[in-house]
């Protein structure tokens, strides 16, 4: 498969702390890989700097061969790539589909002044960000609560409509931090299947996880860390009976 995205030597510092530390590694075109490792392996300081919150401190990452390491945040969404966070993030007061539609700011062209007097091509950016919130809340199956306030919903469903903002920005890449914690069994397992549609798709799919199950049943490429270093990588078998890999982190869980 292609390379879709790279990551070269990656290191990001804090201080004297290295919370990632020189990890290299390739995530493929159309794959869905997981990114594992017990708490304080550095999996979201390496979604950071694949996103723009925190650039690395040294190493490059390049987006289909184009580095992205030093861009900001908003302008690595509109070459493709966007992401969940660990802890929900969503405007609470607005409604399901006000969420929706506030991501497709970067994909519309609307000035300000195109909104201050409501002018015919922003009205029909508007009715076509609409028409597209409507079909994702559908896609992630949340369509019900349209017109519901986002802090109202259930909280597997807040999950799914972060899902749903994310995907409106009408990514290449997806980055979810997470997606299944707090979940019950039954909402991980149908988070397994909103993956596998995501996917179906063309998205390419990169996720952080503790849910083992998850992680074995979607995944078809694995990359661990562990205190900020990449102790192992490659499919779902060779990693599960990987030694370094029990001792780190899955020994701590039942997988099978």
């Amino acid at each position: 498969m292609t390379a879709l995205l790279e990551a070269r030597g990656v290191t990001k510092r804090f201080g004297g702390l290295a919370a990632v530390s020189d990890v290299s590694c390739t995530v493929a075109e159309g794959s869905v890989t997981a990114v594992i490792g017990p708490n304080g392996a550095g999996k979201t300081t390496f979604f950071n700097c694949i996103s723009g919150v925190a650039p690395p401190t040294s190493g490059e990452i390049l987006f289909r061969g184009v580095p992205i390491a030093r861009r900001a945040p908003h302008k690595i969404a509109r070459l493709g790539i966007a992401r969940t966070f660990q802890n929900i993030r969503l405007f609470r007061s607005m409604d399901a589909t006000e969420n929706v539609v506030a991501a497709r700011h970067c994909r519309t062209g609307a000035g300000i002044l195109d909104c201050l007097f409501r002018t015919r091509s922003e009205r029909a950016e508007e009715r076509n960000s609409r028409d597209i919130a409507a079909e994702l809340l559908e896609f992630t199956g949340i369509g019900r609560w349209a017109a519901s306030p986002a802090g109202s919903l259930p909280y597997g469903d807040q999950r799914r409509l972060e899902i749903a903002r994310a995907l409106a920005t009408e990514p290449d890449l997806l980055l979810l931090d997470e997606p299944a914690a707090g979940m019950n069994p039954k909402e991980s397992l149908d988070l397994v299947e909103l993956i596998r549609k995501i996917a179906a798709r063309g998205i390419t799919v990169v996720l952080i996880e503790h849910h083992m199950k998850v992680v074995m049943g979607i995944s078809t490429h694995i990359v661990v860390l562990d205190h900020g270093e990449k102790i192992a990588e490659g499919p779902p078998d060779a990693v599960r009976n990987d030694p370094r890999v029990i001792e780190a982190y899955l020994g701590k869980e039942d997988v099978s």
